[in-house]
């Protein structure tokens, strides 16, 4: 998440503190500010930490999980207009989607599970070219984290 982000979320915090503060008098008008910029920046953070991790022989996206054996074949995405093709006209409705606006590169992951209602996955990631190598067995770039989407 881009840390410029906190300042408006910290300010919307602020305004509906404000609000609260032009309701009640004394020690109450307060309480306003500090549950809701703190919450305000709260959910900014939790939106920014969706993880995409292969570990354990598993590929986590998020909440969703699938065994690396019922991974096929894997596409970067990292043009602009390829990326909102991938995103738009091309995208099936029943594909599961990982999209962080903030981040510029996809993978589009097929998935070969029958039991899946998925036909694949596309997902924001910073390191795509570490993504497809550890799907692939080969594990991260040297000198590359790991864990980290």
């Amino acid at each position: 998440m881009p840390l410029w982000w906190y300042l408006p979320a910290i300010g919307v915090g602020a305004l509906l503190g404000a609000e609260i503060h032009m309701g009640y008098p004394g020690i109450r008008s307060w309480i306003g500010y500090l549950v809701l910029v703190p919450l305000c920046a709260l959910f900014l953070w939790r939106l920014g930490r969706s993880r995409v991790r292969v570990h354990g022989g598993t590929l986590t996206v998020g909440d969703a999980s699938v065994a690396l054996a019922h991974v096929g074949r894997t596409d970067v995405v990292s043009e602009k207009f390829a990326k909102q093709d991938a995103l738009g006209p091309e995208l099936d409705p029943t594909a599961t989607v990982l999209h962080r606006a903030w981040i510029g590169t996809v993978v589009r992951l097929e998935i070969t599970d029958p039991a899946s209602d998925a036909p694949y996955w596309v997902v924001s990631t910073r390191r795509p070219d570490d993504l497809v190598a550890a799907l692939a067995g080969a594990g991260p770039a040297p000198g590359a984290p790991a864990d980290r989407g």
